[in-house]
């Protein structure tokens, strides 16, 4: 008989971390409500609490300043073509 793993979505780990880092419940508690291991459960939560600072920076991340530069040449990419493409339907209509 094959068991398969249980797989949790972001939204169910982010709430399960919060709950863990709140501390009412011991981590042992919360497992036992969500039928969670204890391990899982701490590493999400370090986790949380790594990227937590992130959140509230100021800063852009690397990656979201190339995200955005790469999107303003695709945008500029699509107006160009645009003007191309006008341009040959403008020159086709002028032989015909």
């Amino acid at each position: 008989m094959v068991t398969m793993r249980k797989t949790h979505d972001a939204a169910f780990k982010a709430k399960v971390a919060l709950e863990a880092v709140k501390g009412e419940k011991t981590i042992t508690e919360i497992a036992s409500g969500y039928s969670v291991h204890p391990n899982q459960i701490r590493q999400w939560r370090s986790r949380l609490l790594e990227r937590l600072p992130e959140m509230f920076s100021q800063q852009k991340s690397q990656n979201e300043k190339s995200q955005d530069e790469l999107v303003a040449e695709l945008f500029r990419q699509i107006g160009q073509l645009k003007v191309e493409l006008d341009w040959l339907k403008k020159k086709s209509q002028q032989l015909l």
